[in-house]
């Protein structure tokens, strides 16, 4: 797929690793939709920063939890742009709670926003695509989706889902539309992480160091832009953390 001059649809391009997806595909040319529900502020600066790269650029507000709100932006994405050509889910929560403090609230808050909202938006950004005859999604996973980790059960579930329906919108849209999903490892540590957990999680990866947003960002410009003959395919971003 040629990037420059398409727009893509990156849901909670805000902040964090969705602004530099956003930021990577701009680069290449590619007019961008900044999804963003709370960050409002930081939503108008990556549209700032984008454009200033010479591309358009807008921002649009959605709780992906909620179906009605996710409709309307696939709504508004696919009228501001004529079209989107790229999907990248890229938003999610990130919920701690211990086993024994679970509670069907939290379950519905991982599985809303992490699951069902992408889905919603394959769905309908997926139908336009195929109507026109092309089009790309990339979903963002996790490596713990199938490593899942203590305290963060509704996540790994959330992102496990991810990689079925992944494999599973590929059926389901080929051989117009090209769905693949990338798993990052350790990127981003919370703030909370102190230096003994951070050292713990460099030496449990092969690559014995984090990666960068950056890294993850290219993995998905490479799905979008030259992997033309994969689709349905996981691509792990984690340092060798999965198999470790």
């Amino acid at each position: 797929m040629e990037l420059a001059g398409r727009w893509a649809l990156v849901t909670g391009a805000a902040r964090r690793v969705g602004r530099i997806i956003a930021r990577t595909l701009a680069e290449r040319g590619a007019n961008v939709v900044v999804h963003f529900h709370h960050s409002a502020d930081a939503a108008a600066a990556t549209v700032r920063e984008l454009t200033g790269l010479g591309v358009e650029a807008c921002a649009l507000r959605a709780d992906l939890a909620r179906a009605d709100e996710v409709a309307a932006l696939a709504q508004e994405a696919e009228a501001r742009s004529g079209g989107i050509a790229l999907l990248v889910n890229n938003a999610s929560n990130y919920l701690r709670v211990p086993f024994d403090e679970l509670t069907e609230e939290v379950w519905d808050a991982s599985l809303d926003t992490n699951l069902k909202g992408p889905f919603l938006l394959a769905l309908h950004l997926g139908r336009a695509m195929r109507t026109r005859g092309e089009g790309c999604i990339v979903n963002l996973a996790d490596w713990a989706a199938e490593r899942p980790y203590v305290d963060y059960l509704p996540y790994c579930v959330s992102k496990a889902g991810i990689i079925c329906l992944t494999k599973a919108l590929a059926k389901e849209l080929a051989p117009t539309v090209r769905v693949n999903a990338v798993a990052p490892g350790p990127v981003l540590l919370g703030e909370e992480v102190g230096d003994a957990e951070r050292a713990a999680i460099v030496r449990a990866t092969l690559l014995r160091r984090l990666g960068t947003p950056e890294d993850v960002a290219r993995c998905v410009r490479f799905l979008a832009e030259e992997a033309d003959f994969a689709t349905g395919a996981i691509y792990h971003v984690d340092g060798g953390r999965l198999i470790a």
